[in-house]
């Protein structure tokens, strides 16, 4: 499998589908059977995971969470109430449902991004806003990540 890289901006048709781009398509495991698993995801944008990886690294994470413990709990409420199955049709277009894209406010553009393991779909508004309102360079965050250097982090 290859890693979801890049992206693009498409249209969402009237029945809340939305096109992957076909360099996304090649990236998608067979194991997944053409099926992915869309959540609500972080910072106002929805996650698709195909279905394989989805169950290799999600659902075990999943199953640690201890019910009694009452973050664990609403943790387990907030994703899986917003959790479903869904393939991609014969135009390979995936079905996002209606209540994640009003999470998302995903109206008729639709921003994705690959993510390594994943795919993230946002309204290109509300994206351009989450990055601009990150006060950090690019080489402040890079050499932050990719050198593990946290002294020098900054909190906003």
């Amino acid at each position: 499998m290859g890693l979801f890289k890049g992206s693009e901006i498409f249209s969402l048709d009237n029945k809340g589908r939305v096109n992957i781009p076909a360099k996304m398509r090649k990236c998608i495991p067979a194991e997944a059977e053409s099926t992915f698993i869309v959540s609500r995801g972080l910072d106002q944008c929805i996650f698709a995971y195909p279905r394989n990886i989805w169950n290799e690294k999600i659902e075990p994470k999943l199953q640690q969470l201890d019910p009694y413990n009452s973050t664990h709990r609403i943790m387990l409420r907030k994703l899986t109430e917003w959790t479903e199955e869904v393939e991609l049709d014969g135009n390979q277009k995936m079905t996002i449902p209606k209540e994640l894209l009003d999470f998302a406010n995903i109206e008729n553009k639709v921003k994705l991004i690959g993510m390594v393991d994943h795919i993230e779909l946002w309204d290109p508004k509300v994206y351009t806003k989450y990055i601009n309102s990150d006060p950090r360079s690019y080489e402040e965050v890079a050499e932050q990540v990719m050198t593990g250097n946290t002294q020098n982090e900054k909190t906003f």
